[in-house]
């Protein structure tokens, strides 16, 4: 296993004379000015981790010094927790909700430190805090939008994770919404949010059961669905950019995550001597970021196969999530593997 100093990556210079100067300068002007993430996995993996170093790295334009530490073992977490907060970290991320057990372990000890678990759904006072937007809300856009585009009103979605809140939101949010739309809905999970064959295979059997629309959220395996559905000429949703290159006459739309925006959010504010201890969820009723969207593309939300009618609909929905008149708490019974 290899220690902690071995895994932790500096991405900038100013990390290390910020190390160097604790004697010089004072350790709350350190403290404001720096933010690491615990990734799970590699930070090369183009994929969950990847996103984990893409968000470290955006807190630079709001005035962070940002490091990260890759490959953290369930086993080592608080350590890696404690080991960036001594060093006067006023930002300690983890990416995924994991790492909160780890941060309510270690936050009594750095009461100055914010804790922020990406992707997590639960909070401590006064300084271990959990974001994520509300995939329930977007999960209910695509199942209405499959279902108003399924010729067949037989709609799919693939996940991983089964039972973790996030996933239960997004995936009972779908089915909900598309069976509502009158649709027939089937969702299935696999063991590896990071494989893309199984993805594909679990697509296959979605199609060949009727399925002419699928959605899913998953990580690498992502391009796995999309593969399928183009092979299948069926339509499908993604969760990025690289999807629609994938199949650009197929996919509908992609949930595109703006972690951005949201850890951006907190950061600011802990800059100003705000701390939070809560979950923080972004969605359509909350202001400032609805923390996603629906993108097709960089300038459009939809694909060249969803017609306005269609879209009009979807983005209505969107419009009543902001305005309060429609509101979604999907079940573990909503989001059941199967019909």
């Amino acid at each position: 296993m290899m220690t902690l100093h071995r895994r932790r990556r500096h991405l900038s210079a100013a990390t290390v004379f910020a190390v160097l100067s604790v004697g010089i300068f004072s350790g709350s002007a350190q403290a404001q000015d720096k933010a690491a993430i615990l990734l799970p996995g590699s930070a090369n993996d183009q994929s969950w981790n990847a996103l984990g170093y893409a968000i470290v790295k955006s807190l630079e334009p709001h005035g962070f010094t940002t490091a990260y530490s890759e490959n953290v073992a369930d086993a080592d977490e608080a350590e890696a927790v404690r080991d960036y907060a001594g060093q006067g970290y006023s930002i300690v991320l983890g990416h995924s909700g994991r790492f909160v057990s780890a941060m309510q372990q270690v936050a009594p000890d750095f009461p100055k430190t914010q804790f922020i678990a990406v992707s997590g759904n639960e909070g401590a006072e006064p300084n271990v805090m959990s974001v994520d937007y509300n995939n329930a809300q977007f999960g209910c856009q695509v199942g209405l939008l499959a279902a108003r585009m399924s010729k067949t009103h037989k709609v799919g979605g693939i996940y991983g994770l089964q039972g973790v809140p996030n996933i239960t939101a997004q995936a009972g949010g779908f089915r909900v919404c598309a069976e509502k739309a009158g649709a027939q809905v089937t969702i299935l999970y696999i063991k590896d949010m990071e494989d893309a064959a199984q993805a594909k295979e679990a697509a296959f059997s979605m199609i060949a059961n009727g399925a002419d629309v699928l959605t899913g959220k998953l990580n690498a395996a992502e391009a796995g669905l999309v593969q399928a559905a183009k092979e299948k000429q069926v339509y499908v949703t993604g969760r990025g950019f690289d999807q629609t290159a994938i199949a650009p006459d197929l996919v509908l739309t992609n949930i595109v995550e703006d972690w951005p925006s949201m850890i951006g959010s907190a950061a600011d504010q802990v800059k100003q001597g705000k701390l939070f201890g809560t979950f923080v969820q972004y969605g359509y009723d909350t202001g400032k970021t609805t923390g996603a969207s629906l993108k097709y593309s960089a300038d459009k939300p939809f694909g060249p196969a969803v017609t306005q009618a269609v879209a009009k609909d979807v983005e209505a929905m969107a419009a009543d999530f902001a305005s309060g008149t429609l509101k979604i708490v999907p079940t573990e019974q909503d989001a059941r593997s199967g019909s």
